[in-house]
């Protein structure tokens, strides 16, 4: 058997210039957003077609399974092999054509759909389909699992979009397959299954399973194209794709309608459906509780506890209002709120994570189809089956077409018979209502092996006779449709080792929207390298892999887990982000914490992660500081890049309490702001004052342990938390009776405060009731009504990640709107994030670029706003221009 040294020298000598066979880039590509887990021998990242070629032929020299993967999203294992995974999306991501005139598009498979549409709507174009992973997925992955979402019903399936497929075969030929393009053998296959295929494929929109043979049909044009589609990279692989585009609708509207329970909105589908509707999709109530459960903004709802969206088209926004309100329930007039109850829906995957019972939720019944009619009737009975067998689990999905998503919370930790019993059952239900086993994502390893289950002994042959056609060696994506693994093979269970570490970090699923650019803050090492490695879903299989400790043997201490977390920024913009809730940063803390305790730490843990005991120190002579700092040996002996410039130290901003009368508040200066902008002190108390507030101060420094936690530290930060929650305390009991607030100016240390001491602590420690009264600036005075004054100018607003995500930007938003400034928020992180950019200047610069430096450039008199202090300093650095914290912009506007 050839090993993986051998096959990567192989590729290497085929002219595949990308190969990876290391073990960290084997794990991050071990699994996709499935329940499998399938480690592959080696990766490779083709830059062309010539290379897909020549991948594929090694393999089938040495008998090696070759699979190909787009954005790694496929929800029923079709995208992970035991041999080369080809990752398309790296380098073949090239819009080559679009011709608006015959409305089409040609592309390589690595395109994101996304991307896609952006590039067709100038001409009043898009693509049909577009399932929820549309700000991820690549054309190349939807052509494999045929791919619908939610305008399916309107514009049709990938297979009903593409026109024309440039592809290797199993056999390493190339071929160009279109309508009416005979290849050798096929025609046979179908002239002797005629009826067969007339009579059991083809019966419905979303009947997605197994292989689309009626496209081969004489009355369909014999499509090989579109036959081709749905193979899950079984048969060939595309390395280009011609695609049908459809006219962007003039207005769309959505409605939304609620019901006492979700068979009873699927009862009402028929009924909508004549009504010719583009979209109608199915949401369970518990979805939605989990997005106001982490605070997530909810539009308002009819009363229900499942809801239907449906959304219509008109020429013009009145007209398709006007068809929205004659179907009754709510219409949602405001943009914004249709495109956040949208988000909801899209996320579903994501946020049904956690079924309702709190159990981890698997993705391994998610997403048969029936006829739409049957819809009720088969929720009812799914229902029952679910409670037979003590699951739950939130169904959602596209409704209109009969698609259920569903994740069910199978005890995949104790054993798999009941996982097993379940879906076997299941599947005879669907097919038992005329329903497809799979109506969206494919067959992959969750479902082939049940296909007899829904088709006759003929169809399962004729599926072998055409896989025999195209990959007699078995060589393309083996185990998947036609001769198929058992689903209960290769699945992808937590490990029970490190307990509650292990729980989390089994709870990424891999949907990818850490790899999709969304406008938020996750994951910004990725957006700017554009490397598995980086994103959260890849730090996620590289930690889940050292649990396992089958894969990654190193445990804490292994070179793939410090290599995976290595340019992590700790940015925390997964925990909120993610829709499966994932903390990476979190988990960060943990591994340097496992990794160096009672240990030598690199040299930046002692230089930055002890910045609060250096920046008092510094405060006695911040001069001489400030001098010895700026020093190449002084950067040098802390870790620190010497293209980066250091913050200056200043002497202690000392705050006088306030001599008037007003409510008392206790104004809490972080290290930060005490020791490098004590002007952000001075401006947060003239405001305060200005609201009516008398200003309080803590008798002794309040640290949050920030630095301490950030890496690692956390016998220093318990030490360093206690003594400032308890002088926090101390200075709320001595400001007087009643619910006195905590004011903090720097969103890190907030954010350290309102998160990270819970970590750190424990969630139960007593010294934790005062956080509770934490405050931002924006929260504080938002709540008391406080009036700002007036300004003009275009305000440029970078909020700091942790103020994105665990604190909320919302306040500050609408206090900045209320001056009557022009309020433009940049999406993304600055790169700074604390310690990261001092010693990953590269990557720091690199994601600075992103969105931050292209907004400052194409704002160029904007005043620029900033409450991070690393975000400033990233500012002053790469730009030159000095942003200010909102104090001091509402003390200037006084």
């Amino acid at each position: 058997m050839i090993t993986a040294d051998q096959l990567a020298a192989e590729l290497r000598r085929a002219g595949v210039g990308q190969v990876d066979t290391t073990t960290r880039r084997r794990a991050e590509y071990s699994t996709d957003a499935s329940l499998y887990r399938v480690v592959p021998t080696a990766v490779v990242h083709p830059r062309d077609a010539d290379e897909v070629a020549a991948a594929i032929a090694v393999c089938r020299a040495t008998g090696v399974p070759f699979t190909a993967r787009g954005a790694g999203t496929s929800i029923a294992g079709n995208a992970v092999g035991p041999g080369v995974v080809a990752d398309l999306r790296r380098h073949l991501h090239k819009i080559i054509e679009i011709d608006p005139d015959a409305r089409t598009a040609r592309v390589q498979p690595g395109v994101v759909l996304d991307t896609l549409q952006a590039a067709a709507r100038p001409h009043g174009l898009r693509f049909g389909p577009d399932p929820s992973s549309h700000n991820r997925c690549t054309i190349g992955g939807m052509v494999g699992n045929n791919a619908c979402g939610t305008h399916a019903m309107a514009w049709g399936r990938t297979a009903d979009n593409v026109r024309e497929l440039d592809a290797v075969t199993g056999r390493g030929e190339r071929i160009r397959a279109t309508k009416g393009t005979e290849h050798h053998g096929l025609p046979e296959i179908v002239a002797a299954n005629l009826a067969t295929i007339r009579t059991e494929l083809g019966r419905f929109s979303r009947q997605v399973s197994g292989y689309a043979l009626d496209h081969l049909l004489p009355e369909n044009g014999a499509d090989l194209a579109k036959a081709l589609v749905g193979t899950e990279g079984t048969c060939a692989v595309a390395v280009e794709a011609t695609l049908n585009l459809v006219p962007l609708p003039r207005a769309t509207a959505l409605v939304v309608l609620g019901y006492p329970d979700m068979a009873q909105a699927a009862d009402a589908v028929p009924g909508l459906l004549a009504l010719k509707p583009i979209a109608i999709e199915g949401l369970d109530h518990r979805i939605v509780d989990v997005v106001r459960r982490r605070k997530g903004a909810v539009p308002p709802l009819p009363p229900g506890r499942g809801w239907l969206f449906v959304e219509v088209t008109g020429d013009d926004p009145d007209q398709a209002r006007r068809a929205a309100e004659t179907i009754g329930g709510t219409v949602i007039t405001d943009a914004a709120q249709a495109a956040t109850l949208w988000r909801i829906r899209e996320d579903g995957a994501g946020l049904s994570g956690t079924s309702p019972a709190g159990r981890p939720a698997h993705a391994g019944w998610e997403d048969a189809a029936v006829p739409p009619h049957r819809l009720g009737a088969y929720l009812r009975e799914f229902d029952a089956l679910l409670d037979e067998h003590g699951l739950t689990g939130m169904p959602y999905g596209h409704f209109g077409d009969g698609c259920v998503h569903v994740r069910i919370d199978f005890p995949l930790d104790a054993d798999t018979r009941t996982f097993e019993t379940f879906v076997t059952r299941a599947a005879r239900l669907v097919a038992a209502h005329g329903g497809s086993m799979s109506g969206e994502h494919g067959d992959g390893r969750a479902r082939g092996a049940l296909l007899p289950l829904m088709y006759s002994e003929r169809v399962i042959a004729a599926f072998e006779a055409v896989k025999d056609v195209f990959d007699p060696d078995d060589v393309l994506n083996p185990g998947v449709i036609v001769r198929p693994r058992p689903f209960t093979k290769d699945l992808r269970r937590p490990a029970a080792r490190d307990g509650d570490f292990s729980t989390a970090v089994h709870r990424c699923t891999g949907v990818g929207k850490c790899t999709a650019d969304t406008g938020g803050v996750m994951c910004p090492s990725y957006l700017a390298t554009r490397d598995e490695k980086d994103s959260t879903r890849g730090r996620a299989r590289v930690l889940q892999e050292m649990v396992n400790g089958t894969l990654v043997t190193g445990g804490w201490r292994a070179p793939e887990v410090e290599e995976s977390l290595d340019l992590c920024l700790a940015c925390k913009g997964c925990a909120s982000d993610c829709p499966t809730g994932v903390d990476v940063a979190t988990w960060k803390a943990e591994v340097l914490h496992r990794r160096y305790r009672r240990r030598l730490r690199p040299r930046t843990h002692y230089s930055l992660g002890w910045l609060p005991r250096w920046a008092r120190l510094a405060a006695i002579a911040p001069a001489a500081a400030n001098r010895l700092a700026g020093t190449w040996i002084a950067k040098r002996v802390a870790g620190i890049d010497p293209r980066r410039p250091l913050p200056r130290f200043t002497r202690r901003a000392r705050v006088r309490p306030s001599a008037g009368t007003g409510d008392p508040v206790v104004l809490w200066t972080d290290t930060f702001t005490e020791y490098f902008a004590p002007e952000v002190a001075a401006a947060a108390v003239r405001v305060l004052e200005a609201a009516g507030f008398a200003v309080l101060t803590p008798s002794q420094r309040v640290c949050c342990g920030l630095t301490f936690t950030s890496t690692g530290q956390f016998g220093a930060a318990r030490r360093r938390l206690r003594r400032g929650l308890a002088a926090l305390e101390k200075a709320v009991s001595q400001a007087g009776p009643g619910g006195v607030a905590v004011v903090g100016l720097e969103p890190s240390c907030v954010a350290s405060l309102r998160d990270d001491a819970r970590t750190v602590l424990g969630p139960d420690d007593p010294v934790l009731e005062v956080v509770g009264r934490v405050r931002t600036l924006a929260e504080l005075l938002t709540a008391r009504g406080f009036e700002p004054g007036r300004t003009d100018r275009h305000l440029l607003a970078q909020p700091h990640c942790h103020h994105h995500a665990v604190l909320g930007w919302d306040a500050d938003r609408a206090l900045l709107e209320r001056t009557g400034a022009t309020v433009t928020r940049v999406p993304g992180c600055c790169g700074l994030a604390g310690n990261f950019g001092m010693d990953h200047y590269d990557v720091s610069v690199a994601v600075a670029e992103t969105h931050l430096l292209p907004a400052v450039a194409g704002a160029p008199d904007a005043d620029l706003l900033a409450d991070g202090f690393s975000c400033r300093t990233q500012l002053d650095h790469l730009t030159g221009r000095r942003a200010r914290h909102l104090a001091e912009l509402l003390a200037d506007l006084l």
